[in-house]
């Protein structure tokens, strides 16, 4: 492979903030022991805000954005990796602190990668990427009501945001562990497509959206959060006992306003889900199941396939809440 290649390149100079395809040379990567062939990159809510204005996350200009990415190691200083070893990456603040993935070529730190499963191809995996890997996180949270509180077995489980790219992967892997899931959405349009990812119910957020009581009618064994404020307010205060809520998403609101009355009655965990950092033993097992739990067929329906040029013109509307399903970043288109 030639030393040049394409990368989507933000910078900042001033208030004039740029974001446009270069061709550059690997000199130009200067972090990480392996370098990796990137196949396949995607979009996820926090790419849109970098590619928007950096975010407040990255402080270094020039910068190469992009927090996911697989791909295959070409160069590898590092006993961990082999040239041909194929290779996924999420979190780890790589495409904020670190170059990321809308490039051809990537440079990383070893730490930060996971072998992929053979099972699973580099498009599958960035079909996932870090909102899908979240969203198994979240599924075998609530699984651990069974597993490791040694709780009543999980039978109805609520997905908030769930036409969302967190939302709809966790409906579909919730479903295949054996759930009843409700997915909520503002989206009535999107109803049957929830359905067919295996939704038994589907209400309106408007049911949700409101001041919580201090205690309702406990409904839910497990509870999926994508975003935030009084939706989740209202879901800690209908989870049942020993329920398991994992939170994973703030689309709607930062703020949570509730009382330590649910948690001290049912004894309600509320659990953060922290993608960004979790560690490597925990992603090998995560990435190891992917394959079991997700339909990538059917999921293939709901993809939008777009190049680094493309990229620039699509992140806006993952801003405005105007994309269901997930966005894949082809860096060979």
């Amino acid at each position: 492979m030639s030393d040049q290649f394409k990368a989507l390149i933000i910078n900042q100079e001033g208030e004039n903030f740029t974001r446009e395809v270069k061709s550059i040379d690997k000199s130009f990567l200067k972090h990480g022991d392996v370098t990796i062939k990137v196949d396949y990159s995607d979009l996820n809510f926090k790419d849109g805000m970098i590619l928007k204005n950096g975010g407040r996350l990255v402080k270094e200009f020039p910068h190469i954005p992009g927090i996911d990415f697989a791909g295959t190691v070409i160069e590898s200083e590092n006993s961990k990796f082999k040239e041909g070893d194929e290779v996924i990456l999420t979190g780890f603040r790589v495409g904020e602190v670190f170059y990321g993935g809308y490039s051809q070529i990537a440079k990383v730190n070893a730490d930060f990668l996971v072998k992929k499963p053979k099972e699973l191809t580099s498009r599958q995996a960035m079909t996932l990427g870090t909102a899908g890997f979240t969203s198994l996180m979240s599924a075998f949270a609530i699984q651990a009501r069974e597993s490791i509180l040694l709780g009543e077995k999980v039978n109805d489980v609520l997905v908030t945001g769930a036409t969302g790219g967190v939302g709809s992967v966790a409906v579909m892997a919730l479903t295949k562990l054996g759930y009843n899931v409700t997915a909520v959405t503002g989206k009535d349009s999107k109803a049957d497509y929830l359905k067919s990812l295996g939704a038994k119910n589907v209400v309106n957020r408007s049911e949700f959206d409101k001041d919580p009581r201090l205690i309702d009618k406990g409904l839910w064994d497990g509870v999926v959060d994508t975003v935030g404020g009084k939706i989740l307010a209202n879901t800690i205060v209908q989870t049942k006992p020993n329920g398991i809520i994992a939170v994973c998403g703030n689309a709607n609101n930062n703020e949570l306003n509730t009382s330590v009355i649910p948690f001290m009655l049912r004894g309600i965990k509320l659990w953060g889900m922290d993608s960004a950092n979790c560690g490597i033993k925990r992603r090998e097992f995560i990435w190891s199941e992917a394959s079991k739990l997700i339909d990538f067929e059917l999921l293939e329906k709901s993809i939008l396939t777009v190049s680094l040029d493309e990229l620039i013109d699509t992140y806006p509307k993952i801003l405005k809440g105007e994309i269901s399903g997930r966005v894949i970043v082809d860096l060979n288109k």
